[in-house]
This record gives C-alpha cells, structure tokens and sequence, in this order.
C-alpha cells in the first residue's frame, strides 16, 4: 500500500479539484440567483421552471451527458460554430468535464439558497427599507448574510458531488490519461485493469476528502 501511495499519479486528483472548484463557482453563481427567484418570485410556469433545473438530479448521469452531446456536440449549430470559428470544441477537454459537473451539481445549490432565502425574516428587511436602504443594499446587507449559511452548505454539497461525478463526464470528456482522466475515472480504469491497490488508495483518498467536505456542510447547517 505504502509503495503504491509514493508511485501514485496525482493527475487525476489535481484534475478532479480543479473541475470541481471550476463547476462549484458556476452552480454558485447560477444557483443562488436561481433559488432567489424562486424563493421570493411567482409568475406563470414557476414550478415547471424550477422542476426543469432540479431535473439532473433525478436523471441518470448518461442521460445528462447524451443531453451535453446533443446540444454541443460538434454535429450541434453550437459545437459547429464554436468549432468553425474558434477552432473549440468541449468535447474530450476538461471544460466539458466543469460543464457536465456544473449541471448536476446545480440542484444541490439551487434547493439549498431557494430554502435559505425562503427562511430570511422579512420583517428585518422591511426595516431596513424604512432606514432608506435601497433595494440592491438591502439584498447585499440583510438578505444575502442571512442566507449565507444554507447557500454555502448546498455549495460544499455541489463541490462533493463534482468530485465524484462520473457519468456525464465520461460520455463528455472521456477518460484520456493526463489529459481528462478525473479521480472517478483513474478508479474505474484501475479496477478495469485489475490493479486493486491503486484503486482502493484513490477510493481512500476519494472518500476522505468527501467526508471532510460533508462535515463542514453539515457544520453551516447547523450553524443556519
């Protein structure tokens, strides 16, 4: 075990972050603006809306990623453009590795700031309207703080489950070693290839830092 830790390619662990952290800020921007909508908002087709954006996390994996294909793939007017004039594709990169982890990592942020901000006392807001807080100074000062914690605990939530996403990934970007292979996928490849101490050391690994993550979501909450 010892000798299999000190041969260990790191790669796909520093990948796996780096995806991680770039789908998290995306379901953090959109999520948050999203559960404030939702939360404070009602118009024609709202739950239809929502229901639409909570819907990764009921589909299986492959089905998002067959989704990802289907809208910029290159055969889509999407891909094809991007391709024919900036010479881009997001297939087989790691970018489509942060678009399939941002888009089944969003529920968990989006649930999490709808409830949040659903939970902020609106007297206190109120109140700092009738101080002649403006609207925009009363979300940044009063409603965002107030939110703040259930917002970030659905974000560690989200940057957990872009670690481990593997599915939507894998029909997107692919496993190419140094290149695409994230930590799910160097696991699946060792287990394929019958090297069980390399892929119970990344299950290790995979699961320490998901634990850490899920104690300190759990910390805010209790926190909130």
């Amino acid at each position: 075990m010892f000798s299999t830790l000190t041969s260990l390619d790191w790669f796909p662990l520093g990948l796996s972050l780096k995806v991680a952290v770039a789908a998290t800020l995306f379901a953090l921007l959109l999520g948050t603006g999203l559960g404030w909508l939702f939360a404070r908002r009602r118009f024609p087709g709202r739950s239809l809306l929502e229901a639409l954006f909570m819907l990764p996390l009921v589909l299986p994996p492959t089905v998002v990623g067959y989704a990802i294909l289907v809208a910029a793939g290159r055969r889509s007017a999407l891909g094809a453009w991007l391709y024919r004039h900036f010479d881009y594709t997001l297939i087989f990169s790691w970018h489509g590795a942060v678009a399939a982890s941002a888009i089944v990592a969003l529920p968990l942020v989006l649930k999490s700031a709808s409830a949040a901000f659903a939970g902020v006392d609106k007297s206190l807001e109120a109140a700092a309207t009738t101080l002649g807080q403006s609207a925009f100074s009363v979300f940044v000062r009063v409603t965002l703080p107030l939110a703040w914690p259930g917002i970030l605990a659905g974000t560690l939530l989200a940057f957990a489950r872009a670690m481990g996403e593997f599915g939507a990934s894998l029909m997107v970007a692919g496993s190419i070693p140094g290149k695409t292979e994230t930590l799910s996928m160097a696991i699946y490849n060792a287990s394929q290839a019958g090297n069980d101490d390399l892929a119970l050391m990344l299950v290790i690994i995979t699961s320490v830092i998901s634990v850490l993550v899920l104690a300190l979501s759990n910390r805010f909450l209790a926190r909130r």
